[in-house]
């Protein structure tokens, strides 16, 4: 699904974000991206996202070779992903309804679909009552929950969330990892970037470990011939 080849992604002041990061990840895996802030984990995202550029190396994703992707090949690509952004991007123009519904408009959805679809996930994240309102009600941990409900309301093949626990409590979390579960048992696959090291403990998956821009640690997978 994933294919990193000895990536490295350098930003024009010269620090090296990335540094020559090579790892796979299979198709219908979720995978934990750790590391102290600064170490790599957002770019890592971005890169995949089709975000930033690499420097050197190549990066596969889902078939398709980022480092040589055409401007409209990269739309295509990024309408398969879902993406929790830590600061949310949500539309504050738009209700909770119509920011989460954008993607499934886009894609030509039928309207009766669009808000079955849209009020079931909403209510699986718990903010269903807020469909009508603006995103700048809501609190932080509130936004992040109708983040992650636009995130997978398309059921896409890859989903990258940064953070996605960071503003919610306890409970709020589980039902976060919860959720992502479900769409990892349906074969999508997931990134996680987190330091949440209690989450990671309950729920068990993979870790990806980046420390300074390297590697520090890889699933067991990496280890096989």
């Amino acid at each position: 699904m994933i294919q990193f080849f000895d990536v490295v992604k350098r930003y024009p002041q010269g620090v090296e974000a990335l540094r020559g990061i090579s790892l796979h990840i299979p198709k219908g895996g979720l995978v934990y991206l750790t590391g102290e802030s600064g170490a790599g984990k957002s770019t890592f995202l971005k890169l995949i996202y089709g975000g930033e550029t690499l420097t050197t190396g190549g990066l596969i994703v889902g078939g398709r070779n980022l480092d040589r992707i055409t401007r409209r090949r990269l739309a295509d690509h990024r309408r398969t992903l879902g993406v929790v952004f830590q600061d949310y991007k949500l539309l504050y123009n738009m209700s909770v309804f119509e920011n989460v519904a954008l993607t499934l408009e886009v894609a030509g959805t039928p309207p009766k679909q669009i808000k079955d679809r849209v009020m079931q996930v909403l209510e699986r994240m718990g903010v269903q009552r807020y469909a009508k309102a603006s995103p700048i009600t809501l609190s932080g941990g509130e936004q992040q929950r109708v983040a992650l409900a636009r995130a997978i309301v398309h059921m896409p093949n890859l989903i990258l969330a940064d953070e996605p626990t960071g503003n919610l409590d306890p409970d709020h979390s589980h039902k976060v990892m919860e959720t992502l579960q479900e769409q990892q048992a349906r074969g999508c696959t997931i990134i996680v970037a987190t330091h949440n090291w209690s989450l990671i403990n309950k729920y068990a998956h993979p870790v990806v470990h980046l420390h300074e821009g390297k590697i520090a640690r890889k699933p067991q997978w990496e280890d096989q011939p």
